[in-house]
């Protein structure tokens, strides 16, 4: 969604300047003559990871960088890809919550337990009058085609337009309800950017065999661009212009 933002504002403008620099995780486009700084500070759990001598800790009850957060004015929240993978795609190697350090447990329950950290965050830190706050939607895969009806096809491959209809013919992505009760109880409410429907009739807009990595790796979790995050901020924008 940051790429395609700063991807949109630079095309907007005619003949631009502009910076963009990058330094370990925090990547940062600028327009000086707008006065426009569009930060990307990389961490997909928002929760704390932790080195320690048992491996990589996830502290689903801690967040020490939140102060990164409260120089912005729009502040876009997104966490949930990471939090599907497992095995040796999974970057962590413990969870911890409290006292207790586990080797592994529900995904999604410590998704809800990593989300309720971060909700009670922003009902802590922030001041709504002075800061937006958006939470980008859950955003769908596309590696089983069994869901919309095609068994023989292997995924988002060769797969070239989005399904029809308003619904979506397969199970309903997990994380979605949980984000949702999670906001539903914050007392500083954060603006969703529901996108898990219109990204799961989009199956035809992942990288498939070509997200570089060669034919053996199918990617249908990524979207390409242009293309489908481009409507994300569409949406952003419209709820910035009606509030």
């Amino acid at each position: 969604m940051w790429r395609s933002l700063i991807c949109m504002l630079h095309s907007a403008i005619p003949n631009p300047n502009y910076t963009f620099a990058s330094r370990g995780l925090l990547s940062t486009f600028s327009l000086p003559d707008y006065g426009v700084s569009v930060n990307w500070l990389k961490n997909g759990f928002l929760v704390d990871m932790a080195y320690e001598k048992i491996g990589k800790v996830l502290k689903l009850d801690s967040i020490s960088t939140g102060h990164l957060w409260l120089g912005a004015d729009v502040l876009i929240f997104n966490s949930y890809h990471w939090w599907t993978h497992s095995g040796r795609f999974q970057s962590w190697d413990y969870f911890q919550y409290g006292n207790k350090t586990v080797k592994e447990m529900d995904h999604m329950e410590a998704y809800k337990i990593a989300m309720t950290t971060w909700a009670n965050w922003v009902d802590t830190n922030i001041d709504p009058s002075k800061i937006r706050v958006f939470f980008q939607g859950v955003a769908a895969v596309h590696f089983n085609a069994k869901e919309w009806g095609k068994p023989s096809d292997k995924g988002c491959i060769k797969q070239t337009e989005p399904l029809k209809g308003s619904t979506y013919p397969g199970p309903p992505v997990p994380g979605e309800a949980i984000l949702k009760t999670v906001l539903s109880k914050m007392t500083k409410p954060a603006y969703l950017l529901d996108m898990t429907l219109l990204t799961q009739l989009r199956k035809d807009g992942h990288p498939s065999i070509y997200a570089g990595a060669g034919p053996k790796l199918i990617d249908c979790s990524h979207w390409c661009l242009a293309g489908v995050p481009d409507t994300w901020n569409q949406l952003l924008y419209a709820a910035l212009v009606q509030s």
